[in-house]
């Protein structure tokens, strides 16, 4: 089960997350989060529609159409991976 984040633990890290988000080359970003399944998808383009999947070695999918992300899937995406 994830730890809880104190409240000023949880802005400082919703802040950082903001911020990175934003470095980010795109125009759109739609983000759902599975609870039963534990899985957090960032899709940057509707419909996503990759046409290759890349399997990283931390749970993490990087969907591809061509040469262009146009996804990411986090498995197990409450679990604490350490910054």
């Amino acid at each position: 089960m994830a730890t809880r984040l104190r409240k000023d633990d949880l802005i400082k890290n919703c802040l950082t997350l903001a911020s990175d988000l934003f470095k980010l080359p795109l125009e759109h970003m739609w983000i759902d989060y599975d609870r039963e399944a534990d899985v957090l998808y960032l899709s940057f383009r509707k419909p996503q529609r990759a046409t290759k999947t890349i399997e990283t070695n931390d749970d993490i999918l990087i969907r591809k159409d061509g040469n262009k992300i146009v996804g990411i899937t986090i498995l197990n995406a409450s679990r604490d991976r350490g910054a």
